[in-house]
């Protein structure tokens, strides 16, 4: 006994022949053939193009990611220190205050001059 697909199938195929009539249903048919193999075609190239465009990704040069380095942090007598020898002034043996002391005077008679 018939379902209700096939009684809907079966409808259709009816409807179809008594809209378009027995003549035009070789032509629908190959319409819809024309169209199917349209399809596969498209459906092929967009395959072939996105399998060319993943070979290409693979084959590109991998750039690697390199996180900046971090800044390296000063300790005020780490600055200090550098600017006394920057300046050439002696620090062995000195005090915080003494060398302060010094880079001022030093700077007062580059700045003089």
């Amino acid at each position: 006994m018939l379902e209700g697909w096939e009684w809907i199938i079966i409808g259709v195929v009816a409807i179809v022949i008594i809209m378009w009539g027995p003549a035009k249903i070789p032509e629908f048919a190959k319409a819809l053939g024309r169209a199917k193999g349209e399809f596969s075609k498209a459906q092929k190239e967009f395959t072939d193009a996105a399998l060319t465009t993943a070979a290409t990704t693979n084959n590109a040069a991998v750039v690697e990611f390199r996180p900046a380095p971090a800044p390296v942090i000063k300790t005020n007598d780490q600055m200090l220190l550098e600017t006394a020898q920057k300046l050439g002034i002696p620090t062995d043996g000195k005090t915080r205050e003494q060398i302060s002391e010094e880079i001022s005077d030093k700077v007062k008679m580059l700045s003089a001059d």
